[in-house]
C-alpha cells in the first residue's frame, strides 16, 4: 500500500523491498507450482487449473517485488506485485471447492453434505469470484490512488470487502467440510471404511488424507486473509502506516509462507491420486456432469 510522507507526499513502500526474500519466494513458487502443473498433466486433474494459475499469480507479484528493490517510486511495479499477490488466494480457494465436492461424490455419500453436491461446487466457487472481483476492483484504485487520501481510503474499504465476503465463505466451506468429515465416520461407506488414516497410514493416499489437506490449504489462506484483513483495517487514511505494513516481515511470514506451504502440502497429497481411482473405475463422466473443472 502507498502511505504519507512527512511533507505530505505519498510513498508507495514504508521500506525498501527485499530482493532477496523475493528471488527466494519466486523460485520457490516456481518449483512448487511446475510440481502441480505435472501433476495436472499427469491425471487431466483440470480441476486444478485455478490453483496454478494462483501458483503463477505468486511468481509474478513476487518478481515485480525484487524489482521494487531500490526502485520503490514505480507505480506500474507496485501495481502488478500487489494485485497478484492479493489475487492469488481466491484462485486457490476455488480449486479447493470443487476438490471438496468431488470428493464428497467419490465416496458416495452425498447426502451427509450439508450443502448439496450439485449446488456446493457453485456457490462457493461464485462467492469466491465476487471476492475475486472486489478485492481486485480495491487493489486497482488503492495502486492508481498515491495523491487522494479520499480515495484510497475508498479503496482500502472495497478490499477489506471482498477479504469479508472471502472469509464469510470459506469460513462456511470449512464448517461444511468439518460437519461431512465427522457424519462420515458415524455413518461410513464402503469406500471410506476400505481406504482410510486408520487403516492406510498417514502417507498412503487416502480419502481421509486428501480431506486433511485440504483442511490445512483452508487454515494457510485463512491466516493470511485475516493477516490481510488486519493490515487494510489498521492502514486508517494514510495508506500502509499500521504496524504491519510498515514491516515487510510480515508479509512473508503471513502471507507469501502460508500459500507456500498450503501448494506444497496439496502437492504432497495430491487430490487426484485418490480421484483418479474413481475415474479408472468409470466415473468420471458422472463427476464431470455434475462438477466444474
Amino acid at each position: 500500500m502507498s502511505s504519507s510522507s512527512a511533507d505530505g507526499s505519498y510513498e508507495l513502500y514504508n521500506y525498501n523491498p527485499s530482493v532477496a526474500a523475493a528471488a527466494i519466494f519466486v523460485l520457490l513458487f516456481i518449483a512448487v507450482t511446475a510440481c502441480h502443473v505435472y501433476q495436472l498433466a499427469r491425471a487431466h486433474a483440470w480441476y486444478f487449473t485455478c490453483f496454478i494459475l494462483g501458483g503463477l499469480f505468486e511468481v509474478i507479484g513476487y518478481i515485480a517485488r525484487a524489482g521494487a528493490h531500490n526502485n520503490t517510486s514505480n507505480l506500474s511495479i507496485f501495481t502488478i506485485q500487489t494485485l497478484f499477490i492479493l489475487l492469488a488466494p481466491p484462485l486457490y480457494a476455488a480449486t479447493l471447492y470443487m476438490t471438496l465436492g468431488r470428493l464428497i461424490f467419490y465416496l458416495d455419500k452425498e447426502e451427509l453434505s450439508s450443502v448439496p453436491t450439485r449446488w456446493l461446487t457453485v456457490i462457493f466457487v461464485a462467492g469466491d469470484i465476487i471476492s475475486f472481483l472486489i478485492q481486485g476492483a480495491g487493489g486497482a484504485i488503492l495502486t492508481h490512488t498515491t495523491t487522494d487520501p479520499s480515495a484510497l481510503t475508498t479503496g482500502q474499504n472495497v478490499i477489506i470487502a471482498g477479504l469479508v465476503i472471502q472469509l464469510i465463505f470459506f469460513t462456511v466451506f470449512v464448517l461444511v467440510a468439518t460437519a461431512f468429515h465427522y457424519r462420515i465416520h458415524r455413518i461410513p461407506s464402503s469406500k471410506s471404511i476400505s481406504s482410510c488414516i486408520a487403516t492406510d497410514g498417514w502417507f498412503h493416499a487416502t480419502w481421509e488424507t486428501t480431506l486433511l489437506a485440504l483442511y490445512f490449504a483452508s487454515a494457510m489462506i485463512l491466516v493470511r486473509s485475516v493477516y490481510r484483513l488486519v493490515e487494510y483495517a489498521s492502514a486508517g487514511t494514510t495508506g500502509s502506516d499500521g504496524y504491519l505494513g510498515r514491516h515487510e516481515l510480515f508479509a512473508y511470514v503471513f502471507d507469501a509462507l502460508p500459500m507456500l506451504l498450503g501448494m506444497v502440502v496439496m502437492a504432497v497429497w495430491h487430490p487426484s491420486r485418490v480421484l483418479l481411482l474413481n475415474r479408472k473405475e468409470g466415473n468420471d463422466v458422472q463427476m464431470s456432469k455434475i462438477y466444474l473443472g
